[in-house]
């Protein structure tokens, strides 16, 4: 099977084996077209880049068909969910590539993710707690079993948050980040009661922003293997934060674990890593190897097939934080609204 994931920077192709129970991939390719950096106030994708994005698509249906993949199951994260043109996105690429790109909303992704981190674990993680900072969002999840009690997605993405607080700065002033900080505390601040009311015995980071923050802080590199344990505190987490906010992005992508394509966006990705971990009274995380494409591909294995993906979740609306319904695409009943659910009435 073949999962093909359209994101901030890349667009991204796996293609792994569903026999059994967990996903092998026999083959990856990546373009990297680095949408992030061309997106319109607003959100707006010109039309250059999604013809851009069209070319790349049209290239990993053609790769996969020639590793016996018909049609990959592609999706989109925030870069083309938040468009305003997301529609005109959508229509010339499925036109033009034959591939359906599936728009996911935040909290399938979360759910998603949390369902690839929960497997990546195990039981003995017992209750689990899910961070996944991305180009255009955080998704924060927290369950005691395979399916989340809760899953939210907050516009918090590293990306995003480069663009609309340190665009023109490099380094970005004092003032700035600052400015960053609150504005992360402050969206975060229901999200947080709700996962130091639950306290996870184990804490899971994802994404490729927290595997550089974590190499940055003395993790293993990537060439040690999956297998390897990787876990970072936030103590380093913070010390890594301030050394980040001293250079510019230049320097940053010299620095371990911090590549050259995202080192523009590590510091906002440090900073709403390191505020989410103290709101959140998390004093260390491991770093998964799995995440959201890993997540979609054991659905499709349990399922056999994508079917269960039906085009009717609900999708966000702007910077809407806490949606009226939540879907579980991996089973289990929709839930009430997420702030609905904390303690102490907050919402």
């Amino acid at each position: 099977m073949g999962v093909l994931d359209v994101g901030s920077n890349t667009v991204r192709l796996v293609i792994a084996e569903t026999d059994g129970a967990v996903p092998l991939p026999v083959h990856t390719a990546k373009r990297r077209l680095r949408l992030s950096e061309h997106v319109e106030r607003g959100g707006h994708l010109p039309d250059e880049q999604v013809a851009r994005l069209v070319g790349a698509v049209t290239a990993a249906r053609d790769e996969g068909r020639r590793w016996g993949v018909r049609r990959p199951f592609a999706f989109a994260t925030a870069i083309v969910r938040d468009a305003p043109n997301r529609t005109e996105i959508l229509r010339q690429v499925a036109a033009e590539s034959g591939v359906p790109l599936h728009i996911l909303p935040g909290e399938v992704e979360a759910e998603l993710t949390f369902l690839a981190a929960r497997r990546w674990m195990g039981w003995r993680a017992g209750p689990l707690a899910m961070l996944d900072i991305g180009g255009g969002s955080l998704e924060v999840a927290f369950g005691r079993s395979k399916l989340p009690d809760f899953a939210i997605s907050l516009p918090l993405g590293a990306n995003r948050l480069t663009r609309e607080y340190f665009r023109g700065q490099d380094p970005p002033s004092e003032r700035r980040t600052r400015a960053l900080r609150r504005h992360v505390r402050h969206q975060l601040r229901d999200v947080a009661a709700r996962i130091r009311w639950e306290a996870p015995r184990t804490t899971v980071a994802t994404s490729r922003t927290f595997q550089q923050l974590g190499r940055l802080c003395g993790a293993p590199p990537g060439r040690s293997g999956p297998f390897t344990p990787r876990g970072m505190t936030r103590a380093d987490l913070r010390r890594a934060t301030s050394r980040l906010a001293e250079l510019s992005a230049a320097e940053r992508a010299d620095l371990p674990g911090i590549s050259a394509a995202r080192a523009g966006q590590s510091l906002a990705g440090a900073i709403v890593a390191h505020t989410t971990m103290k709101l959140m009274g998390i004093d260390e995380v491991t770093i998964c190897p799995w995440a959201l494409r890993e997540g979609v591909l054991l659905r499709c294995i349990e399922d056999g097939n994508a079917d269960w993906w039906d085009g009717t979740a609900p999708s966000l609306r702007g910077h809407e934080a806490v949606p009226t319904r939540v879907l579980h695409p991996v089973g289990g009943d929709d839930a009430a609204t997420a702030g609905a659910q904390l303690p102490g009435g907050a919402g």
